[in-house]
């Protein structure tokens, strides 16, 4: 087998028994790296730290990865002015927090007959959020439903605000108790002087 060093240099083809002994020798592992290759190839390393600094790695990897998440908002092609400016500002938030945006327009019984009119309120929200997004895919019929996905501008994502660390109050210090005043002897009652009248 060709083994490499733990410096990363070529020590060569030869024996396993002789790879193990020099593993030993440096107080490390023999691991297969190639064993596809002709002869296999083998590296004397620490195991244990090269899995850890995988484990780090892919860690990392999976922090710079940007989820895409989807969300759905759901219409009738005779939706309210009231409840349709509602659903835009929904529209609008999930577009600012960087979500795709499925916007769906579902026809029932006979509204199925004039695709045209969802079709249309659907444009119309495109062309409402055309600033803050584009879109990704266009509206298509699917049943009784009609989709349309919008996909937000990286400009117009607002990032999100780290949470500010939560302060503790001040601690209280206890104020030392002033000396204790030796407390005043009570006044002794003063003798009362009776006098008695005389006479009649």
């Amino acid at each position: 087998m060709r083994v490499v060093g733990s410096d990363g240099k070529q020590i060569g083809i030869i024996d396993t028994s002789e790879a193990l002994v020099l593993a030993e020798q440096q107080d490390l592992d023999l691991v297969e790296v190639a064993p596809a290759a002709d002869p296999p190839v083998c590296r004397i390393m620490d195991y244990g730290k090269y899995k850890y600094e995988q484990a780090v790695k892919q860690r990392e990897a999976r922090k710079k990865q940007s989820l895409i998440v989807v969300k759905e908002m759901k219409m009738r092609p005779k939706i309210g002015l009231h409840d349709y400016e509602t659903k835009k500002g929904h529209v609008v938030r999930f577009l600012r927090q960087g979500a795709k945006v499925k916007v769906t327009i579902m026809f029932r019984g006979r509204e199925t007959v004039h695709p045209e009119n969802g079709e249309r309120l659907l444009m119309r929200l495109a062309d409402d959020v055309s600033e803050l997004a584009r879109i990704d895919s266009p509206p298509k019929l699917d049943g009784r439903n009609m989709t349309m996905v919008l996909a937000p501008y990286k400009e117009a994502v607002t990032p999100k605000a780290k949470p500010e660390p939560k302060q503790k109050p001040p601690r209280r210090v206890p104020e030392p108790e002033a000396a204790a005043e030796p407390e005043a002897e009570p006044e002794k009652p003063k003798p009362v002087k009776v006098t008695r009248a005389e006479g009649g």
